[in-house]
């Protein structure tokens, strides 16, 4: 595909491209100071989309986007979605074969290639910089995914980051875009620094997810817990957080006795058996992936329906960032965390290997306040980012918002005062709107099984994850306005022009035979 001229108008490449009517908070706002050539900084929630704020500026530029993002996963799913929707784009890592990395650098000197995805490691190499370098090169934009990584105040901080401002200043007439899902004002400040980031424009969405239900239990009996709760979510996708590799492994070895589809990730493992369950969990092979904080990041499998912690996280930082891999296409969701005084003294073992175990314990300090908080967890956990949760949001946000707003609901406004030992193992699941299938008819839930049957076999046969055809989201919209033109499909949810010429009569054929 051609790049897009800037006279074009953003929104109607969100439309034609992407298949999107409309963009969600701040993203024309980052996109419009990127085509400036102003620096900036955006923090978006997960799911948030913070993809789009590069690759629209991407087709409407004429030179290259170089988007460092620290998961070679992430890229392979990153250009999949891209080629699928007729974007040239590209990776280089690790993983290439010696004939795929010369392809892919032929596609960088053709000067046709819009964005070129690398690793912080990756990306400060001779033979990088010389690729980048070269005479039919021009790059216009270096995106930052996972910026918090540049920060040591950051839950997630990671080395190789720091180098990435050394090769930014070789570029000077390139605009600097820094994406992340979580940041305090220290770590914003600290980005800024690191990147060297001249006047940048910072942009933060809210951190709320209103399609969230945040929920927290006293920890009696997890593993009863953990099956009761995948009991009320059958055939859902869902991720356990665990404190340590011996967790992950007992605890899939207890699903997988029961016959609940699920497989393990953690550091012990190799990698070939690390990227093969991950596949297989991006593909809906399994339901379930059992994992330590190893996991996750830059996944973008939208349809995870719950997270659940089996054990408490080191800091809000890391919750927030974990539980944001649920609900990404919008849909309801639910982050369950089991909490008790043994996950406390777990990690303060730890602080004796941390640098600065003042630092450590502020941080675990947030989060048992969080576990113990008597009052909204909404309100609590977006405090914690310095955003007051307003009031007046709408009755159906406010349904969907936290075991303790449920709790409140459900008792007398005297019994409204609850306290720790309130925190109890779940007995029954609380009242949460099924997006995925309110106001939809017996009939149409049947297109839509058809279409997810169709999608499933169309993934299969392209080696790419069912999502990359289709989100559910825009499942059930066909399924809803039963489309019988070309036209009529493409006023479906995140239809395009290149998807709509790739497989509308496949759909159109199955809406017809309905």
């Amino acid at each position: 595909m051609s790049f897009i001229e800037k006279k074009e108008n953003p929104e109607k490449v969100l439309k034609s491209i992407f298949g999107y009517k409309k963009f969600r908070p701040l993203q024309k706002e980052i996109i419009e100071n990127v085509l400036e050539g102003r620096d900036t900084l955006a923090i978006l929630p997960t799911g948030g989309g913070k993809s789009l704020c590069y690759q629209i500026p991407a087709l409407m530029m004429e030179g290259l986007t170089v988007v460092i993002s620290p998961l070679i996963a992430l890229m392979e799913d990153q250009v999949a979605q891209l080629d699928n929707l007729g974007i040239a784009a590209a990776y280089i890592n690790s993983s290439l074969s010696w004939d795929d990395y010369k392809a892919a650098c032929r596609q960088v000197q053709s000067g046709k290639l819009k964005l070129l995805y690398v690793s912080p490691e990756g990306l400060n190499t001779e033979k990088m910089l010389n690729l980048l370098h070269s005479p039919s090169v021009k790059v216009e934009c270096i995106t930052i995914d996972e910026a918090h990584c540049i920060s040591e105040w950051g839950h997630d901080f990671r080395p190789d980051y720091l180098d990435i401002a050394l090769i930014k200043k070789q570029f000077p007439q390139s605009v600097c875009l820094a994406l992340t899902a979580t940041a305090t004002e220290q770590v914003k400040k600290d980005i800024i620094h690191q990147l060297k980031m001249e006047e940048p424009k910072v942009l933060c969405a809210s951190f709320n997810r209103p399609n969230i239900f945040l929920h927290v239990e006293r920890k009696a009996k997890p593993l009863e817990q953990v099956l009761c709760f995948l009991e009320q979510h059958k055939g859902e996708s869902g991720i356990i957080y665990c404190f340590s590799r011996k967790n992950v492994d007992q605890l899939n070895f207890e699903l997988q006795r029961r016959g609940i589809k699920s497989l393990s990730y953690h550091a012990g493992l190799t990698d070939a058996q690390r990227s093969k369950n991950q596949k297989a969990f991006i593909q809906d092979k399994i339901d379930v992936m059992v994992a330590t904080v190893a996991f996750g990041m830059g996944i973008n499998k939208p349809d995870v329906r719950f997270v659940i912690h089996y054990d408490m996280p080191k800091s809000v930082e890391q919750y927030y960032q974990e539980i944001g891999r649920a609900g990404r296409d919008g849909l309801s969701a639910e982050a369950l965390l089991l909490f008790g005084p043994g996950d406390i003294n777990k990690i303060r073992w730890l602080f004796n290997d941390s640098a600065d175990s003042t630092k450590a314990e502020n941080l675990l300090r947030g989060m048992i306040n969080y576990a113990e908080s008597t009052t909204c967890r909404r309100k609590q956990l977006l405090a914690y980012f310095g955003e007051n949760f307003c009031e007046s949001q709408d009755k159906d946000e406010k349904d969907c918002c936290c075991d303790i707003c449920a709790s409140v609901e459900k008792i007398s406004a005297p019994a409204a005062i609850l306290t720790k030992a309130s925190i109890q193992p779940r007995i029954k699941s609380f009242p949460k709107k099924n997006q995925l299938k309110e106001n939809i008819s017996d009939e149409d839930q049947k297109l839509a099984d058809k279409l997810r049957a169709w999608r499933r076999k169309a993934a299969d046969e392209l080696e790419v994850p069912p999502y990359v055809i289709f989100g559910d989201k825009s499942l059930y919209d066909i399924a809803s306005k039963h489309p019988r033109t070309t036209q009529e499909l493409l006023n479906c949810y995140g239809i395009g022009e290149s998807k709509t010429e790739k497989f509308g009569y496949y759909i159109l054929r199955i809406v017809k035979e309905e």
